[in-house]
């Protein structure tokens, strides 16, 4: 959340100005607010307040919502309102000719339409390599050694290009050869760098299982490979491959465990089931369909805000308690063990997992330090996106109450300060498209 948050901060600082534009000019004929500038400033007004109660109210019964649509939504509805349909920029304008597709409300449209059939057609193709390239293969391990610096390299050209075209293509005076060279540069250069600095570590830790190893040992990168044998681990020595799969039954485990349960409310009654599994974490599998005695254990995690203390609320360690509650009470939540519950939005969460197939536990370990890139850069283009659709609003209000006129070219810069305060709304109500 840390890192989130500050590429957040990045995304809307560096590239997040150059698309507010679009709400601020491109979706209101902001021209015919030119005699009653105060109109079009409470307008924005109005905008922002019915954006933003919407989204902490989907975000409250955990509605899929965007930033995006929500201020849109607001705009236009607020521009049919003051101006009525006629003032609302449907399709774009070029050389004074209507109904061009690449300008307007109907661009904005186009694009959620467009942008998630690439997205899924490029993450299917990735996915299906990784899937028959890697996983499915006799030894995945040996294979994503390969590709996992692939998709590092990937990655990193893909942010270049980002940076390239829509932070600083103003500030850029390369070619395009310039420019295709530079971002392959980029791609082939942090690839060296994850081969040169983190297949070491992970030689080490997936294929010896060196127990010792942690995250800093990273940047030694060759140097790991002349070290010695890996010694006996001591009793009670932390694994630092992670289990992906915990809380996620394959199909005959649930199965198993559901006519388990099913047999004790038989004969002990709901209630003390439901007390062994919440209390224990142990669930016995014995007489399953393979005919194998299974023992599925779930440990119980240490919360950060701890049991409540007993004595008066005005206390020293009550009083701690519930600030405690009040500042963690978001992040100490076991989402592994929440997954079991069922509810109208989400259904039975594990009968989806058990559907799923279970590959190589090593070889997702591998692709989770790549995880954090792609989280990081998909924070950045969030930052530099959704910052930018609720800019567009505040922008508009902040000029009008600075100058006094509607800038109907939409020529005037955005204030930085305007870019830096803005993320704090968004990132905080907008969490649920992440």
């Amino acid at each position: 959340m840390g890192m989130a948050s500050v590429f957040e901060f990045t995304g809307a600082l560096g590239v997040g100005a150059r698309v507010a534009d679009t709400i601020r000019t491109k979706i209101i004929d902001i021209s015919l607010f030119e005699n009653d500038p105060a109109l079009l400033m409470l307008g924005m007004v109005c905008a922002v307040i019915a954006s933003s109660l919407y989204l902490t109210m989907a975000t409250r019964i955990g509605l899929p919502v965007s930033t995006t649509h929500s201020i849109m939504g607001g705009v236009i509805g607020m521009g049919i309102a003051l101006v009525g349909k006629d003032g609302v920029q449907w399709v774009g304008k070029n050389d004074g000719k209507t109904g061009v597709i690449n300008g307007g409300v109907v661009q904005v449209f186009l694009a959620w339409i467009i942008a998630p059939g690439l997205s899924g057609a490029f993450g299917a193709i990735i996915f299906l390599i990784t899937k028959y390239g890697v996983m499915l293969r006799q030894n995945p391990v040996k294979k994503a050694f390969f590709m996992v610096p692939v998709y590092f390299g990937v990655t990193a050209g893909l942010l270049a290009m980002l940076l390239i075209w829509k932070g600083a293509s103003t500030r850029i005076t390369l070619t395009d050869a310039g420019i295709a060279g530079c971002i392959i540069g980029v791609a082939v250069g942090w690839a060296l760098i994850i081969a040169i600095f983190l297949m070491p570590w992970l030689h080490r830790v997936v294929i010896m299982e060196d127990w010792q190893l942690r995250w800093y040992h990273i940047p030694l990168g060759p140097l790991l490979l002349r070290r010695g044998p890996v010694p006996v681990p001591p009793a009670g020595a932390e694994n630092t491959i992670r289990d992906f799969y915990e809380g996620h039954l394959t199909r005959e485990e649930l199965d198993a465990r559901r006519a388990q349960e099913g047999r004790d409310v038989e004969t002990v009654g709901e209630a003390k089931v439901e007390n062994k599994i919440a209390q224990e974490g142990v669930v016995s599998a014995e007489g399953s369909e393979t005919g194998r005695e299974e023992t599925i254990v779930r440990p119980q995690k240490k919360g950060l805000i701890g049991p409540r203390p007993e004595g008066e609320w005005y206390s020293g360690p009550m009083l701690f308690w519930r600030f405690k509650w009040l500042l963690f009470r978001g992040v100490d939540v076991d989402v592994v063990s929440m997954q079991g519950r069922k509810d109208l939005l989400s259904g039975d969460v594990e009968e989806l997992h058990a559907n799923a197939a279970h590959y190589n536990n090593k070889a997702e370990y591998m692709y989770s330090f790549l995880q954090v890139m792609t989280a990081a850069t998909a924070s950045f283009t969030h930052g530099a996106n959704d910052i930018s659709n609720a800019i567009g609003p505040y922008a508009t209000i902040y000029e009008i109450w600075n100058t006094g006129v509607v800038n109907s070219k939409g020529t005037s810069d955005v204030p930085n300060w305007i870019l830096f305060v803005t993320p704090c709304n968004v990132y905080n109500i907008d969490r649920s498209d992440c």
